[in-house]
Formats: C-alpha cells, sequence, structure tokens
C-alpha cells in the first residue's frame, strides 16, 4: 500500500500543480536499455575498443559520464523496480524477475511528477508484470518482448507493430513527443529490449564489424581458481552455456518478413557452414563463441544509438534540447566474455556498474566525469529535485543534482550496499550481499545451500580473480569492512532474512550444472 507520507505528497502536488510555471521546468527524457555493459560505449573507453557510439557519446561529451554508477540488484525487474521508486528491493518488494510482481500503489517518480503537472509517457520494455501506473501515456513490450514485429500493449489494448523493435519503440516515442500538450513539462521513458538475450540485431547491422576478431578480455579463460563454489558452480559461461538459439547456429525464428529472413540466412547461412567444416574445439570453440556472441551484442547496441540519435535530433529541431535533462542508463552491467561469462547478478564490477550519461544544458558542465559512488537507487530523488518536487522520507537514495551543479555534496557515501536473490534459476548465481568500497568489495554468500566469504582488493586485483579473505594480514580490513556492512544493513532496513519468495519458485535441490 502507498504510504501516509505519499498520499499526502501527492495530494500536496495535486492541490499546487496550477500554480507552477511549467515553462521554468525541465523536460526530462529518460532513455534506458536492458543488459548494456558499460563497456560497450565509446565514452568508457574500453581497451578492447569495441564500438563506435557517437550519439551515446554526445551525451557524455555535451554532459557528464559516471564512473560509478552501480547497481543494489544486478538484475532487469528489480533494476527498474529501483529506478521507479528510488528504494532497495527489500522495501519495495521486487526481489526478483521470477515471481516477483511491482506493486503500483507505492509512491513512484513518474506518479510524483505527474501530479505535480508533467505530461508523462513510458513506452517500451516495462518487465514489472503489472500494468504502469503514473503515466498519462504508456505503451509496452509484453515480458521480455522480442526484436521482429514485436506486439506492445497500449494503454491495455495489445496489438503487432511491424519492424525492428528499438525502431519501433523510438517511431512510438517520437510519436508521443509531436502529440504532446506543447505548454506543459514532460517526462518520457524510452526503454529498449535490446541488448537483451537472444542478441538479434536489425539486418542493415548484420556484418557491421567485418567479421573482425575481438580482443579478449584476459579473464575469458577464468578457472574461478581461489575463490567460493558459488563461482563454480554458476551457469552462465559462454563456452558451456550458450545455446544455438543463442549462437544463431540452428534455424532461428524470429517474426521475419521473407526480405529479412533472406539477409538474415545470407549473413548466418555461409558463416554456420564453414563454421561446422572447422569443427573448432576446446579454447578455439570459446573464440569462436565469443566472436559470434560480439558481433551480435555489439549489433544491437548500434541500433540503440542511432536511436539515441534521433531523438537528441528531435530535442535539437523543436528547439527543446536546452531545457531537456536526457539522461541514459542501462538496468545493470553485463558480461562481454570477462570471467567467461554473459549475463550479470553479481557484484562483481561489469555486472553492478551501469552506464550513466546525464546532459543538462545550462546546469552540468559539459564533458565532466564523475567518479563518486552513485546509484540507480538516485535516479528518483535526482529527477523529483530536478523538477522542484519534494522527495518522500521513503526513498532510500540521494540526489545528484548538486553533483550535477559540480558541488561537493556534503557526507556523500563512500561505501555502497548490495543484494541478489533469484537462485537457482536460471543461472544458478547464489543468492548473496556485500559492500562495496573505493578499493575494497567483500561478499557474503548466504545461503540456502552456501555460506562463505569472499573479500577483493580492487586496486591489487581490479579483474577479482584473487579471494583473499583469509589471508591474516587482511583481517583489520576485513573486521572493518564486516562493521560497515551491518551498519548499511541497519540504515537500509534490511531484514536479517529474506523471505522464501525473494528467491523464486524454482526448487533449491537443483543440481549445480
Amino acid at each position: 500500500m502507498i504510504s501516509r507520507t505519499s498520499l499526502t505528497l501527492l495530494a500536496a502536488l495535486a492541490a499546487a500543480a496550477p500554480a507552477e510555471e511549467p515553462a521554468r521546468r525541465p523536460n526530462i527524457v529518460f532513455l534506458f536499455s536492458d543488459d548494456h555493459a558499460y563497456q560497450a560505449v565509446g565514452a568508457y573507453k574500453d581497451p578492447r575498443n569495441l564500438l563506435e557510439t557517437p550519439n551515446l557519446d554526445r551525451i557524455a561529451r555535451e554532459g557528464v559520464r559516471f564512473d560509478r554508477c552501480l547497481v543494489p540488484n544486478s538484475i532487469c525487474g528489480p533494476s527498474r523496480a529501483t529506478v521507479l521508486t528510488g528504494k532497495y528491493s527489500h522495501l519495495n518488494g521486487f526481489y526478483n524477475n521470477a515471481n516477483s510482481r511491482f506493486d503500483g500503489n507505492q509512491a513512484t517518480f513518474p506518479k510524483l511528477l505527474q501530479a505535480a503537472g508533467y505530461q508523462t509517457a513510458i513506452v517500451g520494455k516495462w518487465h514489472l508484470k503489472s500494468d504502469p501506473t503514473g503515466f498519462d501515456y504508456w505503451n509496452i513490450l509484453p515480458g521480455q518482448g522480442i526484436y521482429y514485429d514485436p506486439d506492445m500493449i497500449e494503454m491495455g489494448v495489445r496489438s503487432r507493430r511491424p519492424g525492428y523493435v528499438t525502431d519501433v519503440v523510438t517511431d512510438v516515442s517520437l510519436d508521443w513527443l509531436k502529440k504532446r500538450d506543447k505548454s506543459r513539462p514532460f517526462l518520457l521513458m524510452s526503454q529498449h529490449k535490446a541488448p537483451h538475450r537472444p542478441w538479434s540485431p536489425a539486418t542493415r547491422h548484420l556484418g557491421h564489424d567485418g567479421d573482425r576478431k575481438y580482443p579478449e578480455p584476459p579473464s575469458l579463460f577464468d578457472d574461478y581458481a581461489g575463490r567460493t563454489q558459488a563461482e563454480r558452480d554458476q551457469d552462465m559461461t559462454i563456452a558451456r552455456t550458450m545455446t544455438p538459439n543463442d549462437l544463431k547456429t540452428n534455424d532461428f525464428k524470429e517474426r521475419f518478413t521473407p526480405d529479412q529472413r533472406k539477409a538474415w540466412d545470407a549473413y548466418y547461412g555461409p558463416r554456420n557452414e564453414a563454421f561446422r567444416k572447422a569443427k573448432p574445439q576446446g579454447d578455439d570453440l570459446v573464440r569462436w563463441k565469443y566472436n559470434r556472441y560480439m558481433h551480435d551484442y555489439l549489433g544491437c547496441i548500434k541500433a540503440i544509438d542511432e536511436n539515441v540519435g534521433r531523438i537528441l535530433k528531435y530535442l535539437d529541431d523543436e528547439g527543446l534540447a536546452e531545457n531537456t535533462i536526457v539522461v541514459y542508463a542501462s538496468d545493470q552491467g553485463f558480461y562481454l566474455g570477462e570471467h567467461g561469462w554473459f549475463d550479470k547478478r553479481w557484484i562483481f564490477e561489469e555486472s553492478l556498474k551501469t552506464p550513466l550519461l546525464v546532459r543538462w544544458p545550462g546546469v552540468v558542465k559539459p564533458g565532466t566525469t564523475e567518479g563518486r559512488i552513485v546509484s540507480n537507487v538516485d535516479f528518483a530523488p535526482t529527477l523529483l529535485e530536478a523538477a522542484g518536487v519534494p522527495i518522500p522520507a521513503e526513498v532510500q537514495g540521494r540526489s545528484l543534482v548538486p553533483i550535477l551543479r559540480g558541488q561537493a555534496p556534503e557526507g556523500w557515501r563512500t561505501s555502497f550496499y548490495y543484494e541478489y536473490f533469484e537462485y537457482p534459476e536460471p543461472h544458478h548465481v547464489r543468492p548473496h550481499y556485500g559492500v562495496v568500497t573505493d578499493r575494497y568489495k567483500l561478499v557474503r554468500f548466504d545461503g540456502p545451500d552456501l555460506d562463505a566469504w569472499e573479500l577483493f582488493d580492487l586496486r591489487e586485483d581490479p579483474q577479482e580473480l584473487r579471494n583473499v579473505h583469509d589471508d591474516p594480514a587482511r583481517q583489520p580490513v576485513v573486521a572493518e569492512l564486516k562493521r560497515e556492512l551491518e551498519r548499511l544493513r541497519h540504515e537500509l532496513k534490511v531484514p536479517p532474512k529474506p523471505p522464501r519468495e525473494a528467491f523464486g519458485t524454482a526448487p533449491f535441490t537443483k543440481p549445480a550444472p
């Protein structure tokens, strides 16, 4: 149920809305992708130089690039619930993708902006089971959505949209922008399916890399030596987990038109035949899978970058850019071969850290980089403060507005709490929680079938390959971090044990792969 505080706030905002001066309030365009690794944004300068993203890089160049934006629960639905509410999973009630359902009665930043006079719309991936609330207009993908000719649900009515999903989401977003009430400020949340599994590029991006052999991450062949059973038991490796559908070596099924099917088969057919003839084995097979994965995943991101460019062009053409905050982020990070993995879920860097780029003309100094620990739990209070809307007391994040203004906020966080629940399906990643600082990461795997600790020194071991928790010389650090972990758990109102439903519906007896 919505809190008494939030009810009072909503009522006050509704009463005050007519007296506001809409022209003075910034518009907000929130661009969101699914599973977009920061390594695959040009502005983050990954040493592999994976992909050029000129439109995303433009946001960074004209705004700020956050280098340490961390998510409190690295999985799609829970991250989206955190973005909306500014609260951790254990308070917003959305623990996992398996059986959680978002409670739309609780306060969200779109709902509060709407009550304050903003027009609000969400288009694209929702993935929270319940219908959106707090939006004047919504048009969402059912569940995960599909890449070609996707179904969409517009204000409760389901229909099929021809085209590639990233283009379709942008088409619908632009259509809403063109039809909006131009006398009022707006919030548009344009949220993409891409680059989520199975990483199906648009036909125009097949062969975008010229069959490039991608540089390998140093830990592609990680053997997980010296770490816990959790790393060894996971089921999310490029080597053994990727399916023929992931790799496009089967008769891949999509809602292709005949021309799309022809283009798809013309690209994958001869390459798959060459693969079958070569019969790579062992490390060579892993390398082949890695390169196929990189082609497909990065091809999906090319479409995202193009469509971000379409949104930016519209803002420019309509004279809206100077009074519009543009945010680009993803629901979490993603593995691009590090530790031999794809997917997310872990407290480790590639999963924990999401890209965050913000442009706010006249407020953010262009070309800024920011290294403080921030989080998607901060998005809601940031956008509320930017719009001049009070922040509910139950929000657990802090507004980034002072940082965006180039100020040094007093008492900013130097540590961060993480929690993950979904187990054992689909990837057999053990539940865990932990504390993260600029230098260290302390992790506890806390059941139901493993109780173990890990400590990583990010300065000495940035790839997180050496668990030094039991090193006698590190015990003062371990003790200090355990105290900080308990302090954060108390501050964030973390229950001693999560409810059984937090893990999902699959039995805990699933054998390790």
